[in-house]
């Protein structure tokens, strides 16, 4: 670690599924995700960092601003991960001011605390499901105000939107809401690089060696029998995957660094 990078030593991720780690892993055998990769490669260049993960399925903007702002502060992190706004985009009714207002509050309140905050832009969903088509302008809405707020604040923007590998369907679980553990690797590392952090670089917006082979019509319908399907009747019931769940790790603690031989 130079004398001049920043000395992490608690790492905070504020955020909903994805933060979570869903679609890396499982409820049985555990979660892992983009947020404990980051956590593992900046463990092995800031011996005896903490770690906590505040990330739950299901929230919104708002309710990560309402459930996770106030335990985030309360660990002081030096790093925090703000990741939000896709379950709103989402929703019938969505209002991209509105949910950059949560990640703008989210941001201001941890930097003036001196923490160091990153957040993300979003890839074009409607390009892994085709059914989505008309939340198009809604995602390039949300990524515009996700920049300008973070610019107001000094927030770090890992830019995946930016590149066609963020669409690759080997990058999505078989839901495609949720990224694939390939799909957490890369935003993980896309984080790292944002970050400056020491063993990352631009390898992650590189295209996989071989072309996706293009998904069939059967392919489609299997998947709204059996993802839109379920997630529409929560909706009508309105109910979230997230009822009843609390973080899986509130708590800051100790991170087993990646070995040398791998990045996030």
């Amino acid at each position: 670690m130079s004398v001049t990078e920043p000395n992490y030593l608690r790492y905070v991720a504020l955020g909903d599924s994805q933060t979570e780690g869903m679609g890396d892993g499982d409820d049985v055998v555990g979660l892992r995700g983009w947020a404990d990769r980051l956590a593992e490669h900046l463990a092995r260049h800031h011996p005896g960092l903490q770690y906590a993960n505040l990330g739950v399925r299901g929230r919104l903007a708002g309710q990560v601003r309402a459930e996770q702002l106030a335990p985030a502060l309360a660990l002081r992190p030096d790093l925090a991960t703000v990741v939000a706004g896709v379950n709103d985009l989402l929703r019938p009714k969505f209002d991209a001011d509105e949910v950059a207002g949560h990640l703008e509050s989210m941001f201001a309140a941890l930097t003036a605390e001196g923490t160091r905050v990153a957040t993300v832009t979003f890839p074009d969903l409607t390009r892994v499901i085709r059914v989505a088509r008309p939340l198009s302008a809604r995602i390039t809405a949300l990524n515009e105000r996700v920049r300008q707020a973070a610019a107001r604040h000094g927030v770090v923007v890992a830019e995946t939107s930016r590149y066609d590998v963020a669409i690759d369907p080997r990058l999505w679980s078989a839901d495609r809401l949720h990224a694939s553990p390939l799909g957490h690797e890369r935003i993980a590392a896309a984080f790292a690089h944002a970050l400056n952090l020491p063993g990352s670089d631009d390898s992650w917006t590189r295209p996989l060696p071989v072309p996706a082979a293009p998904g069939g019509r059967l392919d489609e319908l299997r998947w709204m029998a059996g993802v839109l399907g379920p997630w529409l009747g929560r909706r009508l019931r309105g109910r979230s995957s997230g009822d009843g769940r609390t973080a899986k790790r509130p708590l800051l603690l100790p991170v087993q660094p990646l070995p040398d031989t791998a990045d996030a």
